[in-house]
């Protein structure tokens, strides 16, 4: 029975040109064997299986081949290419950094590089690994590295460029390999099935490439692994179920549910996908990966992001149309915060359910309205069901509008049709009458409530009509919201109690006076409220007493900063409170900020020796007297 070789070596690149992925890199360095501008030192770093390795045998192979072609590519046919083809090239070493990163091997390495080429024109030391030195084997390496003989070329390989020390960076060309593209990987993966004669399905290749995450290395083992199962055959079903991966359909059938919004088969497809064996924390990371492929599909230019087979693609784009972009972007932040949140949990299944079932519901609640808040402002005069008739005045009207029992209106002489436009100005003598006002029946007995609907008309009417200085002596028992007033000139012996005019603007708002000793007794009484809620607030707020100036301003002392931002944050909420409790809407609030210095306090024993000498100065006199003195 022949010996198996793995395809990661069976299949390892001979030539540039089989370098997969590296395409820029390669160019580069078949350039400088062209331009015969070779550096004496090379630095390739990148991933795991990316080919830094494989390009540093080629290239120390090319430059030793005696016959390069025109595409600079070694002939393999000369002396120095057939003794590295069979692994025994005296002008090519391999030196592994894991294990001999020791002072004593740089040393040794150093002792071999005084020894020119017996066969070829250079002598290449390949260093693998080279981060596993340690700091005095690279200090050791730094002089030959930088000043060796021109026979000699260095080729350093690591997977973690930063753990390399600056002064050796400084000394080499740095080549940065890059991970290698899941097309390509799948396209070399065709390629040795076709070699081998194996029968591969195009999306059972693709899923190998994805699972290998830029390393062909990884996909060529794996790839072994597989057909190692299936023997000649490989198809999808059979990669995913050895593999572990979660089929795209699960991923789709999710995305389904939630476009529908059905929570109970959400937790259905949740169960099933537990019971398989996988874990929760793949399928958040592989769902998310699932909408962002969505959300790039909304755009036919980025189209080439999505890392799938053509049939997938085609997929995503039909399934990307139905999905509202918005359900798509806090779908996806959904998922990032569940993933960050998924380790942490102590429940993890429940927060993964609870995640699925509230993105589910993301498409209908971009569909329903939003409850819009009507806006914060003074309430609108309200026009009465029923007009007053001519004789009647306003103040009655009111009157009768607010009682319970319906108010009998006496007939109009003039029975016009049409409604009145504004109220006359009533006389100095005698009360405002409406003018040309509808005859009315007796009110019924619900017409109260039906007098409560707003009607447009009355606005108008009374916006024409100043507004009246309210009484000082009345205070309104409804929310501020509703401020009700009494109206000057009517006569207060037929006004009943709690029976006011609403107001229509601030400018009707009470202004009565009040003296400083119940503002403070108000003020306390606010700031005993906000004790539990707000310590710091009670604090300032009781510290020192308001002042109240002429003009109803109410003159806060604060001894600092924070407490100025503590009472300004409250300060609309305070204002409310003083002007519903105090009848007074004219109130404002002043903060200042009072600047105490204070003393400063003598803490070491010279200190309080010169404070003692100056509320005492025959202390001095004593002091030079005695000839007493401080240590310190």
């Amino acid at each position: 029975m022949d010996q198996f070789v793995v395809s990661a070596r069976k299949y390892r690149p001979a030539t540039f040109d089989m370098v997969v992925g590296q395409r820029s890199i390669t160019n580069t360095l078949k350039n400088a064997i062209r331009t015969n501008h070779i550096a004496q030192a090379f630095l390739f770093c990148g991933p795991r299986g990316v080919g830094k390795t494989t390009c540093a045998r080629i290239l120390a192979k090319t430059i030793n081949c005696e016959n390069i072609s025109e595409n600079i590519e070694a002939c393999n046919t000369c002396e120095s290419c057939l003794s590295f083809n069979q692994s025994h090239s005296f002008n090519v070493h391999e030196l592994d950094a894991a294990s001999n990163n020791s002072v004593d091997g740089i040393r040794a390495l150093v002792d071999q590089v005084r020894i020119p080429p017996q066969v070829g024109k250079y002598k290449v030391y390949i260093i693998d690994e080279v981060h596993m030195l340690s700091q005095q084997a690279f200090n050791a390496f730094l002089k030959t590295l930088e000043e060796p003989p021109a026979y000699a070329k260095f080729i350093l390989a690591t997977t973690e460029k930063h753990k390399i020390i600056p002064t050796i960076l400084s000394r080499c060309q740095i080549f940065d390999f890059a991970r290698i593209t899941v097309d390509d990987i799948t396209k070399q993966l065709v390629y040795v099935a076709e070699q081998e004669s194996i029968e591969a399905d195009p999306n059972a290749l693709h899923i190998v490439s994805q699972k290998a995450d830029g390393a062909m290395r990884d996909a060529l083992s794996i790839f072994d692994q597989i057909v190692s199962i299936t023997g000649n055959s490989i198809s999808y079903a059979q990669v995913i179920e050895n593999l572990n991966v979660l089929d795209y359909d699960y991923y789709f059938r999710m995305t389904e549910l939630m476009l529908e919004e059905k929570a109970s088969d959400i937790l259905l497809l949740i169960n099933d996908i537990i019971q398989k064996g996988f874990d929760g924390a793949d399928f958040i990371t592989g769902y998310g990966s699932h909408l962002r492929n969505l959300l790039v599909c909304k755009d036919p230019a980025t189209h080439t992001l999505i890392e799938a087979s053509a049939d997938i693609r085609e997929k995503y784009k039909e399934q990307s149309a139905r999905c509202p972009e918005e359900f798509l972007l806090q779908a996806l932040d959904m998922m990032n915060k569940t993933d960050i949140q998924y380790k942490g949990s102590n429940n993890r299944r429940l927060l993964l359910e609870l995640a699925l079932l509230q993105t589910g519901f993301l498409v209908k609640k971009k569909a329903r309205p939003a409850a819009v808040s009507p806006p914060q402002q003074l309430p609108t005069p309200e026009k009465p069901a029923e007009k007053p008739a001519s004789g009647q005045t306003v103040k009655d009207s009111v009157v009768a509008k607010t009682e319970d029992k319906p108010t009998p209106q006496p007939a109009a002489k003039d029975a016009a049709a049409k409604k009145p436009k504004a109220l006359e100005k009533p006389a100095a003598t005698e009360k405002p009458k409406v003018k040309d006002a509808a005859p009315e029946k007796p009110a019924p007995k619900d017409a109260a409530a039906e007098e409560t609907a707003p009607q447009p008309a009355a606005t108008d009417t009374l916006k024409a009509k100043p507004a009246p200085e309210p009484s000082k002596a009345t205070r309104p028992s409804s929310p501020v919201s509703k401020i009700s007033l009494k109206i000057n000139g009517q006569d207060d012996k037929k006004q009943e109690p709690g029976k006011n005019k609403e107001i229509t603007s601030l400018a009707d708002a009470p202004k009565t006076a009040f003296t400083e000793n119940e503002l403070i007794s108000t003020w306390n009484k606010l700031a005993l409220s906000y004790k539990e809620e707000s310590l710091g607030l009670f604090m300032a707020m009781t510290t020192q007493k308001p002042r109240l100036l002429n003009d109803f301003t109410i003159v806060v002392s604060l001894e600092n900063a924070i407490q100025e931002d503590l009472v300004r944050e409250k300060q609309s909420e305070l204002l409310g409170q003083l002007h519903k409790t105090l009848n007074n809407y004219s109130i404002r609030i002043l903060t200042k900020v009072s600047n105490k210095t204070s003393k400063q306090k003598a803490y070491l024993p010279k200190e309080k020796l010169q404070a003692i000498i100056k509320k005492n100065p025959e202390v001095s006199r004593l002091q030079k007297d005695l000839g007493m003195d401080l240590d310190y």
